[in-house]
């Protein structure tokens, strides 16, 4: 009997002490929790609206061409002047081959123009010749229409054979001198017809290059489904991307009251929804220079009468490091939290 009444005492005595125990623990408890809280709050800001973001190049041809081969594949990783495209180049083979000729023919003419002064000079030397007799001739019917020798006509018809010579020594000279002037020009090295054929064959020449597209930076071949051999590619329409693989960021967008002690150079963690678990170590690289609202298409207009006040949304370039423990696919979402030192 009274062991049954010490045992009931002690299950008491041990509940009692640890009702008190749990009655003092739990002001503890929060006291702790409150100063966690007062300690590490302010000392960093969170977002998931985050993403990451690749630099992307649109791939185009400076020709239009008919597509003879696609040498990459989706998401096939690419050097720097690597062949991504090769259109049909033998049309413009031809059209280089006719720019040569024609600049060929160009320098034949110019040659012409040198040579043809002296044919001019010759020419007006004879215009000379014909213009002195003719007027000999006039004299010599005038003296014979004094003396009664010569009728009229006569002395008219040498008239008009004087004006006629006149009027083709001056032409003469005139061909003279553009003759003389065009062989100055050509005795350059500059002559327009020279230049125009040069620029042409300049062109062709260009053209032809560009039927080979190559990358113009590494990075990963995309959307190549939408380039195929037989297509004819337009000049200027962008078709297949290139995605920049040597730079990556993330946009992250914070709320506008998070950014009061926010500073460039500030680290951030960052982990991606694709990989739970994973931090990325980053760098605040920049803060924007506008809300998104302010960069949208269609920027809010708040001079209204319902207006309602909404905490707007400030885009962060988190830079990121060289190396990554995950691959790092452009557009995925991730959560960032910027250490702010309080």
């Amino acid at each position: 009997m009274h062991a049954v009444v010490d045992r009931d005492s002690l299950t008491a005595q041990r509940d009692s002490r640890r009702r008190i125990v749990l009655m003092l623990a739990l002001p503890f408890l929060l006291v702790a929790v409150g100063l966690y809280f007062w300690l590490t709050g302010g000392r960093s800001v969170s977002t998931d609206n985050a993403y990451v973001q690749q630099d992307m190049v649109a791939i185009s041809s400076d020709v239009t061409g008919r597509i003879l081969s696609v040498n990459v594949r989706e998401s096939q990783p690419v050097k720097r002047g690597d062949v991504l495209i090769q259109l049909a180049d033998r049309p413009f083979q031809i059209a280089l081959a006719e720019a040569e000729a024609n600049l060929a023919a160009a320098r034949l003419d110019v040659a012409d123009l040198r040579s043809g002064t002296a044919g001019r000079v010759a020419d007006v030397t004879a215009r000379r010749d014909a213009l002195a007799f003719a007027r000999s001739e006039l004299g010599r019917q005038e003296q014979l229409f004094k003396d009664g020798f010569a009728t009229r006509a006569r002395l008219q018809a040498a008239q008009s054979a004087v004006i006629q010579a006149e009027s083709s020594l001056a032409s003469a000279l005139a061909d003279e001198a553009s003759a003389r002037a065009r062989a100055n020009a050509a005795g350059s090295g500059t002559h327009p017809l020279v230049l125009a054929a040069m620029a042409a064959r300049d062109k062709a020449a260009f053209d032809l290059s560009r039927t080979t597209i190559k990358a113009p930076a590494d990075g990963l071949a995309s959307q190549t489904t939408r380039v195929l051999p037989g297509q004819v590619m337009a000049s200027g329409i962008p078709t297949m991307s290139l995605v920049l693989s040597d730079r990556r960021w993330i946009e992250a967008n914070f709320k506008e009251t998070d950014l009061e002690k926010m500073r460039v150079g500030q680290l951030a963690v960052i982990e991606l929804d694709a990989y739970p678990g994973t931090e990325i170590i980053g760098k605040v690289e920049s803060i924007g220079a506008g809300t998104g609202s302010e960069f949208s298409v269609l920027p809010a207009q708040n001079a209204t009468g319902n207006w309602v006040k909404v905490v707007q949304r400030v885009p962060v370039r988190i830079a990121l490091p060289a190396t990554s423990p995950v691959p790092l696919i452009a557009g995925l979402s991730a959560s960032v939290k910027v250490e702010t030192g309080g």
